[in-house]
C-alpha cells in the first residue's frame, strides 16, 4: 500500500462527505456514546479492501478497535464476517459509506478478475489490467486486480512508453514512432519500456523489421490470425493481446499463445460485491 497515494485520497473521500458535518448522527447520537458494528459479506467472491479499510478507519479515529476476521484476497460466502469495529458510533458511522463503497468496488474487481486467472491457468497467458480506471480511483481499482491475481499493466502515462494507433498515425509511421521513442528515451536517460499497437499484419512486419521494441500490442486481431501474429513474432518479443476480449472468449485468446491478454473489462464493466456494515 502506498501510504502517500491512500492519505490523499482517504483525506478527499471524507471531504467530499461530510461537508461541514454529519448533521444526522449529530442530531440523533450523543456525543460519546460507544458502539460495535461488524461488516457482513452478502455476496459470493473474492474480498478486497481490507487493508484500505482498516486505514480508513484509523485515519478517522485512531482510538477505534479494528479486528481483521478475513483478510484481502480470500474467497469469502454469504453471512461471512470481514471485520469488527469498536468506539465512537460517531467516527463508526463517518467511516462507514467510504468503507463499503472502496470494499464492494474492491471486492468487485478482484472476484471477476480472479474468475479470469482461474480460467487461464490450463495457459502460460496471464491477465493485464489497463488504464481503463474510474477516474481518482485508479490506485484502488488495481490494487483489486492484483488481490484477484491479476497482473498490472502500467500504471499510467509516467511509467512505460506505449505506443497505440494514434501515436503512430501522428508519428508517420511505424518506424518513425519507434525511432523517435527510443531516441527520446536515450536523451531524456529514463529507462522506460516500449510497447507498440499493431492492428494488423503489415503493421506488424513493419515492428519485427524495425525492432527496438519490447511488448507488441495484438489489437482487435481475430483468433486464426493472432495465431499466425504469435506464430511470426515466434518468442522475439512479449505479446499481448487486446480488444473485444471478455469472460467468455478468454481461453480462445490465450490458446493462440500470448504472453498476455489486457481486458478492460476488469476496471470499466465489474459488478460490485454486495457488503453491509450492521451496529451489533
Amino acid at each position: 500500500m502506498d501510504k502517500n497515494i491512500i492519505d490523499h485520497f482517504i483525506k478527499n473521500a471524507i471531504a467530499e462527505d461530510i461537508g461541514d458535518g454529519d448533521h444526522t448522527s449529530l442530531s440523533t447520537i450523543p456525543l460519546g456514546t460507544k458502539g460495535k458494528a461488524k461488516l457482513i459479506v452478502k455476496d459470493d467472491g473474492i474480498l478486497a479492501g481490507v487493508e484500505l479499510a482498516v486505514e480508513i478507519f484509523n485515519q478517522i479515529d485512531s482510538s477505534l478497535k479494528v479486528t481483521v476476521l478475513i483478510v484481502d484476497g480470500t474467497p469469502v460466502k454469504y453471512g461471512e464476517i470481514a471485520l469488527t469495529v469498536e468506539g465512537s458510533t460517531h467516527s463508526i458511522l463517518l467511516a462507514e459509506r467510504l468503507v463499503l463503497n472502496c470494499m464492494q468496488r474492491m471486492s468487485g474487481i478482484a472476484t471477476t478478475t480472479n474468475r479470469i486467472v482461474q480460467l487461464l491457468k490450463p495457459y502460460k497467458t496471464k491477465v493485464l489490467d489497463t488504464r481503463k480506471t474510474t477516474p481518482g480511483l485508479r490506485y484502488l481499482e488495481k490494487w483489486a486486480v492484483k488481490i484477484g491475481g491479476g497482473v498490472n499493466h502500467r500504471i499510467g502515462l509516467y511509467d512505460m512508453i506505449l505506443i497505440k494507433d494514434n501515436h503512430v498515425d501522428y508519428a508517420g509511421g511505424i518506424a518513425n514512432a519507434i525511432i523517435a521513442a527510443n531516441n527520446y528515451l536515450k536523451d531524456k536517460n529514463k529507462d522506460l519500456a516500449i510497447e507498440i499497437e499493431v492492428r494488423n499484419m503489415e503493421e506488424l512486419k513493419q515492428v519485427l523489421a524495425q525492432g527496438n521494441v519490447d511488448r507488441i500490442m495484438l489489437d482487435n486481431f481475430e483468433l486464426p490470425l493472432l495465431k499466425e501474429a504469435v506464430e511470426l513474432i515466434n518468442g522475439k518479443f512479449v505479446t499481448e493481446a487486446s480488444g473485444g476480449i471478455v469472460e467468455e472468449n478468454v481461453t480462445q485468446y490465450a490458446a493462440c499463445g500470448v504472453d498476455f491478454i489486457s481486458m478492460g473489462i476488469l476496471t470499466h464493466s465489474v459488478k460490485s460485491l454486495d457488503l453491509s456494515l450492521k451496529a451489533f
